[in-house]
């Protein structure tokens, strides 16, 4: 297995807000471990909920013995929530920060998946596959058919989540299994991938000849010339059976 972890600051923002972490080497009990955030908040305050989210997840897993990654992650998440939360509350500077998730741990050809907000995780094998669903007030609309996927109003009102680590006092994690297949690419990102390239173009660019590391370097290279509006966070993952290396 090899992966390729890569974050840009973008064309528009001052500060990256987005914070990755990926080890294909053992943490802890788990054999792998790949976690993206993306901060939300002020100027100091979406940094450091991605940071901090990510660093005591690391922490957590690094010192458990157990191997159950759903259970793992989830104790890691709700430390790590009720941290922010009141640390938002404490100090002025941080209140109402905030940050999406999504990590993923990999074991005996099956892949774990958390997702908290709208950071999304794909698998692309013949075609791509969004696995995580999105926390946002967009995608509650687009299931009840009461929006359109797209649209004008989709864009004006994409950036709403519905959850989000730290925001509040509790939060919802989604859990995922997916079986893979030798060869397999997967991807974590950030929206700011996601809004400035299409799903089309993400199959185009994976699927492609090159390197791991020019993927991943092109997937961000396409978000900054699609407008660069928002911070990029990519890990690019491709999967060997067995875990050989390619």
């Amino acid at each position: 297995m090899q992966a390729c972890a890569l974050t840009d600051i973008g064309r528009r923002r001052h500060i990256n807000q987005d914070f990755i972490f990926e080890s294909t080497k053992p943490v802890g009990a788990f054999p792998n471990l790949f976690i993206l955030a993306d901060g939300m908040g002020g100027h100091k305050a979406g940094d450091y909920a991605s940071k901090y989210l990510v660093e005591t997840m690391v922490g957590y897993v690094s010192k458990t013995t157990v191997n159950d990654p759903v259970r793992v992650m989830n104790n890691a998440l709700m430390l790590s929530n009720a941290m922010i939360y009141h640390k938002s509350m404490e100090e002025e500077e941080l209140s109402g920060m905030g940050s999406t998730l999504v990590a993923a741990v990999i074991e005996d050809d099956v892949m774990t998946v958390c997702n908290v907000g709208d950071s999304r995780l794909y698998l692309i094998r013949d075609d791509i596959t969004q696995v995580t669903r999105d926390h946002s007030y967009v995608q509650e609309m687009i299931d009840k058919g009461m929006m359109e996927r797209g649209s004008e109003e989709y864009y004006k009102k994409k950036k709403y989540l519905t959850r989000a680590v730290g925001s509040e006092e509790f939060v919802r994690a989604d859990y995922f299994e997916v079986e893979l297949m030798d060869g397999d690419y997967i991807l974590l990102c950030s929206d700011g991938l996601t809004n400035m390239v299409d799903d089309d173009r993400l199959l185009s660019l994976i699927s492609g000849n090159g390197s791991l590391e020019y993927k991943a370097r092109k997937l961000i290279a396409d978000a900054n010339e699609g407008g660069g509006l928002d911070n990029i966070a990519v890990i690019l993952i491709r999967y060997t059976k067995g875990g050989e290396e390619a």
